[in-house]
């Protein structure tokens, strides 16, 4: 390639390691803040999770508390002189609240109320930031996460009773999520930022194939190398998550009691981009591996001249399998959307572009391939493995006899002594030739072979 392509190249695989890394975090910005579903999802790994239901066991009883007299209700419900005691068994009851309530979240019945409130609070921020009809006004509203029936639970487990509901304020266990001042800023977002996880993620692709096709005959450099730029950009986005938590946090947090609680929420919240990143990484993995398989090295040359056969051949079930499994990983993907159908056609498209420069490159090279020259390489390999540790056993003892006669000292011995080096060096000389057999038949490397040829000549 001339200078100005290969630099064409170059900033082709690092633009699209910016934009890869850039797709993770809008894919996850689509998934976790726009789809419903996936943040129900969500929510019900936060309630499970011991330190966050902790921390809105605690709240719950705050708002309790907060909301009504329970020592009215007591006061109410004992007889006679009793009453007395309300004040002593409210007290009382908000410890034992407070130890229960945490065990009350564990039931399926609250599980299911705290979800079905995510659900509403969810579906109703996605109607406000899509401007749908009917949604909060960006004046006058605000997207709440209504807990109130949570309260009112609590309430009836601990003994207060099940009419609370009836007397809680509308405003109790009322969470803010958004409000109308801040709620044009958001829309103003979304418009921005939506579609854009799939224009980014079609462009990474795109950039990466033509990367790949300016490379002409180094293509698996290029391979290997969007590979690892692929790789760096999932590390990247790990190591920016877990910066960008201590930021928010630190914005976000002013009650140090409960920054246990926002720590877990937000590693929770933010795991679906770990799995994005780790889903890249992979691909980079497989990229990587892709560029070794069509590289010159000769492991590489040896793994193609094993699939030739197949390429040639069958090549048609090949790509039958190849539509198999990409169906299988598209039914089987967390969302089917029009950026996963495209992502994956890409994807597809691109591998079976691989294997049809695959079956040219095994062509050319091993045209008479079959499927019995893997099996006998390998044997020939053992067979000539076991070959060389008999001749260097056979040089060993010539050399110790060489070494014995030399040592004797004696005249007599002179012809004994010129026998035993004859030997020793007849041994050299088919240790050097059989190392030339395995060079010729490509088992050692041009460096290999000198390095051996080194080690016998310098003994």
């Amino acid at each position: 390639m001339s200078r100005a392509r290969r630099r064409t190249v170059k900033a082709l695989v690092v633009l699209g390691s910016v934009l890869a890394f850039l797709s993770v975090f809008a894919i996850w910005v689509e998934r976790q803040a726009l789809n419903t579903d996936d943040w129900v999802e969500t929510s019900e790994r936060l309630i499970q999770d011991e330190t966050i239901r902790t921390a809105l066991a605690d709240y719950l009883v705050d708002q309790l508390y907060e909301n009504v007299d329970v020592e009215k209700e007591l006061s109410e419900r004992l007889p006679g002189d009793t009453k007395e005691l309300a004040g002593p068994i409210s007290g009382g009851l908000r410890q034992v609240a407070g130890d229960g309530a945490n065990e009350v979240l564990k039931t399926s019945t609250a599980q299911t109320l705290w979800e079905d409130a995510n659900r509403t609070a969810h579906e109703e921020l996605v109607a406000v930031l899509e401007e749908r009809e009917g949604a909060v006004s960006t004046e006058e509203g605000t997207v709440q996460l209504k807990l109130g029936t949570l309260v009112t639970n609590l309430a009836d487990q601990v003994g207060i009773g099940a009419d609370l509901a009836e007397r809680l304020p509308e405003d109790a266990g009322q969470i803010t999520i958004l409000r109308s001042d801040e709620l044009k800023t958001a829309q103003n977002i979304t418009v921005a930022i939506k579609g854009l996880a799939l224009v980014l993620s079609i462009l990474t692709l795109l950039t990466f194939g033509l990367a790949v096709y300016l490379s002409r005959e180094g293509r698996w450099v290029t391979v290997l190398f969007c590979g690892v730029g692929l790789i760096a950009a999932g590390f990247a986005v790990i190591v920016a998550r877990q910066a960008a938590g201590g930021i928010v946090l630190d914005q976000l947090v002013t009650d140090e009691s409960i920054r246990p609680a926002a720590e877990r929420a937000w590693s929770i919240s933010t795991s679906l981009m770990t799995s994005i990143a780790t889903t890249v990484i992979v691909f980079g993995a497989l990229a990587v591996l892709a560029g070794w398989l069509g590289s010159p090295v000769s492991s590489a040359r040896a793994t193609r001249r094993a699939m030739a056969p197949v390429l040639r051949d069958y090549v048609a079930y090949v790509y039958a399998a190849l539509a198999v499994l990409v169906g299988i990983y598209f039914l089987s993907a967390p969302t089917q959307n029009l950026r996963s159908f495209l992502t994956t056609l890409i994807v597809a498209v691109m591998i079976a572009f691989g294997i049809r420069e695959l079956r040219k490159q095994t062509e050319e090279e091993h045209p008479d391939a079959d499927f019995g020259d893997a099996f006998g390489r390998t044997r020939e390999r053992m067979v000539d493995a076991v070959k060389g540790a008999n001749l260097g056993e056979r040089a060993t003892k010539l050399r110790d006899s060489a070494a014995r006669g030399i040592g004797s000292g004696s005249g007599g011995d002179d012809g004994g002594g010129q026998a035993g080096g004859d030997s020793a060096e007849d041994a050299r000389l088919a240790r050097l030739e059989r190392l030339a057999t395995l060079h010729e038949k490509g088992i050692l490397s041009d460096e290999e072979l000198a390095a051996e040829k080194a080690r016998i000549l310098d003994r």
